[in-house]
């Protein structure tokens, strides 16, 4: 008789058992369910064991928080890119209309004294029409779609013409590129225009961070990379360059746009990019 009594133990603790791993399943798959789709269900269980509804409750008082913190996050970020619309474009009309009489002004008779302040005035407005049109640029990229039309996009040209556009402002600023492209054909689908983009603004952090040196790789697998030496990133620095707004101290005449709008581009288009500081060199690597 005792040995009827425990086997039926075992097998009520057997069962006890299946039926808790049957809710901790549940659980699992529905909170992941939960936490890729938009819902405002709630998670529930099969089992009426005590011990495991009250941590499908607390599981859903959770996403109850994070919903709402996700719902004020996507509010505010949508406010925010509505406000950099808005203040790029409003700043646009009257910048446009001060480099206009700026250009009338310094065609006009005057002292060498003004010429001389005029001069500095036209760069200054210059500089505030540059950064202002890449805000609104970064704007409309954050107000697009999630993903691009794409096409088979040959990627080695592609750089190749980049660097080439490139080249003149590099060499002013004294930087011979080092460049390697593979010669196997690299094909991706991808979108042509943000390609360009995302080697437009790498070519433009190099100008404006390198110590004199730039290396451009792109290897027979694909991978991109563009190295150079920035003695005055540090390893947490480089971490936040893709932080929007985020400039590094030495940085000037820019709004820390850059590498925030090129990982936006490559992200869109199923690529991954990163950022790496070693031996006092920068390494930005893409690869699609």
């Amino acid at each position: 008789m005792a040995y009827g009594l425990l086997t039926a133990v075992i097998i009520l603790l057997c069962l006890k058992i299946y039926a808790l791993k049957i809710s901790a399943r549940e659980i699992a798959e529905k909170f992941d369910e939960k936490l890729k789709t938009d819902t405002n269900t709630l998670i529930d269980i099969s089992s009426a064991d005590k011990d495991m509804c009250r941590l499908a409750d607390s599981i859903n008082r959770q996403l109850k928080i994070l919903r709402t913190e996700h719902h004020r996050y996507t509010l505010g970020n949508r406010e925010l890119n509505t406000a950099i619309t808005n203040i790029s474009h409003d700043l646009r009309t009257p910048l446009t209309a001060i480099c206009g009489y700026l250009d009338i002004m310094k065609h006009m008779d005057k002292p060498p004294e003004i010429a001389g302040y005029l001069d500095i005035i036209d760069e200054r407005a210059g500089l505030m029409e540059q950064l202002t049109e890449e805000l609104f640029r970064f704007s409309l990229i954050l107000s697009q779609d999630d993903e691009y039309e794409t096409e088979d996009v040959f990627v080695n040209q592609v750089l190749a013409e980049s660097i080439s556009g490139f080249y003149a402002v590099l060499t002013e600023k004294g930087i011979t590129p080092d460049i390697y492209i593979t010669e196997n054909k690299i094909i991706r689908k991808l979108n042509k225009t943000a390609l360009e983009r995302v080697f437009s603004n790498l070519l433009n952090n190099a100008v404006k961070y390198s110590d004199g040196d730039l290396q451009i790789t792109l290897s027979d697998d694909g991978e991109i990379i563009f190295a150079n030496l920035a003695k005055g990133l540090t390893s947490v620095r480089t971490e936040q360059l893709f932080d929007r707004f985020y400039t590094v101290e030495t940085a000037r005449n820019s709004t820390g746009l850059g590498l925030s709008i090129a990982k936006t581009l490559v992200e869109r288009m199923g690529g991954k990019i990163s950022a790496e500081y070693n031996n006092k060199t920068l390494y930005i690597r893409l690869i699609f």
